[in-house]
């Protein structure tokens, strides 16, 4: 005969697999008739977009693109700066034993390296270097029971605090922007796009997530009589994305990937550029819930059976950030005083140490200085090590965190000395999930009664392993009547060998 229970309800977010995979977007390029055969190049850059992704049986399936600008020396006369933007399209498939089409999928792409390969001055080979991170989770509705109506039910209870899932949800929107350059320019090729997200902000209201942030747009451009400028803007990013039941008091996580970008001369106006780049917009949102969980029962008068099972569930999520400011003079004989177009910068970890309350980073900023050499370009690439320690209470050596890194400014100014004195802030975005193992008790049910409910009491001597609630469960007695015939003071506390008293019942 089934039992009645009360139960509450949690949602929880399952990680099925995750996994990191290199590939790499290859094309060969033929150089357009109106543009100059190549002679070698001189820099590459790029940015990744996806257009779709998708969760198939033991699958998942990436289709995107790398936008591309190849900056080479033209074999001409004049050895000129000129331009090439080349779009390498992939379709990536990545195997994940687990993988379902009902799952929900994460990936963050990052662009490695892309090399550029002459192969006759009318064509080249471009390959792009890329990195997926995909992870796919699950979510599952489970009641969990925290009480059993039954006279006489001894019942193991646990308190727990768990991070339940509220929801998810996406939203793709656009940022667009013209982007004015100076009116003595008359633009002639874009050479090198720059974009990143960052001040990311999130507000609460009536159901719905507002996700803020900004898209910072650099653009090197050439001009008609063979001079290279630079345009940059900040375009804000706003959206709305519903989910139901959220407050201020919940954790969010939000993140941002380009679509797609379209960046070209503007049709009306010849001094400026038309910047459109889609982007998507996802956010989970997780609220702290305290349930009372039942890890154990029996009955001392009455045959009861149930079902269990183990589940994982998150026990905390929580997010810190902090700046980490570099400061480097460096001295560069190559550059001198020749004017800096631009500088590529990108962050790697190399070590990471989990500590009580606190990480150690160990990394390089890896800094690609662009700059004018006589009547043309070049490039000098150049590595500052880094020490950062970062406090973040509840962190051990054994905790899940996932580091997301961004540069929120850079500045570099050459000095009357010809140095150039480095400031770059990277802001460190941390999270740490810990995850925990509980039993759910399900299906429980009262079977024959075990009769006249008369009491008799057997000596006992504690084993290694023992425990109060053990013990009153194997005898049919309760952990209440051992401790107070007993007189045990601290229940949780037992000695090997130590003599115990037990009332139990007699069927």
């Amino acid at each position: 005969m089934s039992i009645e229970t009360t139960r509450d309800n949690i949602s929880v977010n399952h990680i099925i697999g995750q996994k990191t995979e290199n590939f790499i977007a290859q094309s060969d390029s033929i150089i357009p008739d109106i543009k100059p055969d190549i002679l070698n190049d001189i820099f590459t850059s790029g940015t990744v977009c996806i257009y779709k992704k998708e969760i198939n049986e033991g699958k998942i399936r990436l289709d995107g693109g790398v936008n591309t600008y190849i900056v080479y020396q033209a074999d001409d006369e004049n050895n000129s700066v000129r331009s090439l933007n080349v779009n390498l399209d992939f379709t990536q498939m990545i195997d994940m034993e687990n993988a379902r089409p009902e799952m929900n999928l994460r990936v963050k792409v990052t662009l490695k390296n892309i090399e550029c390969k002459v192969i006759n001055g009318r064509k080249i080979n471009v390959k792009a270097f890329i990195e997926a991170e995909v992870k796919i989770s699950s979510n599952e509705d489970i009641q969990v029971i925290n009480g059993v109506n039954l006279s006489g039910i001894q019942t193991l209870n646990k308190s727990l605090n768990v991070n339940s899932l509220v929801g998810r949800g996406m939203v793709r929107t656009y940022a667009k922007d013209t982007l004015v350059i100076d009116n003595i320019d008359n633009l002639s090729e874009i050479m090198k796009v720059d974009l990143n997200v960052s001040n990311k902000d999130i507000k609460v209201s009536y159901n719905k997530v507002l996700a803020k942030a900004d898209l910072n747009v650099k653009i090197l451009y050439l001009t008609e009589d063979n001079r290279i400028n630079s345009v940059q803007s900040t375009i804000p990013v706003m959206s709305f994305i519903d989910i139901e039941d959220v407050t201020e008091d919940d954790s969010y996580n939000t993140e941002y990937e380009i679509k797609n970008l379209v960046i070209k001369p503007n049709n009306v106006d010849e001094h400026s550029i038309y910047v459109e780049v889609e982007l998507e917009v996802s956010c989970e949102v997780y609220k702290n819930q305290e349930i009372n969980l039942i890890q154990d029962l029996y009955s001392p008068k009455t045959n009861v059976s149930f079902t269990q099972k183990q589940i994982n569930v998150m026990e905390r999520r929580e997010n810190a950030q902090n700046t980490c400011n570099i400061r480097e003079k460096q001295m560069l004989p190559e550059i001198g005083a020749n004017k800096i177009y631009d500088v590529e910068t990108s962050v790697n970890i190399t070590k990471q140490t989990l500590l009580n309350d606190r990480i150690l980073y160990e990394g390089e900023v890896t800094l690609n200085y662009i700059f004018n050499e006589g009547n043309g370009i070049s490039t000098k690439k150049t590595t500052i090590p880094f020490n950062f320690s970062m406090d973040f209470k509840g962190v051990s050596p054994n905790s899940n965190i996932t580091t997301n890194m961004e540069i929120s400014t850079q500045d570099f100014v050459v000095t009357t000395d010809g140095e150039i004195e480095v400031k770059i802030d990277i802001m460190f975005n941390v999270t740490l999930v810990d995850t925990v193992e509980i039993n759910i008790i399900d299906d429980i049910n009262e079977e024959e009664n075990r009769g006249n409910n008369t009491c008799s009491l057997v000596i006992y001597y504690a084993k290694d392993g023992d425990t109060i609630w053990k013990i009153a469960k194997k005898f049919g007695s309760t952990m209440e009547e051992i401790i107070r015939i007993n007189g045990i003071e601290n229940e949780n506390k037992l000695n090997i060998g130590q003599q115990l008293f037990i009332p139990r019942y007699n069927g």
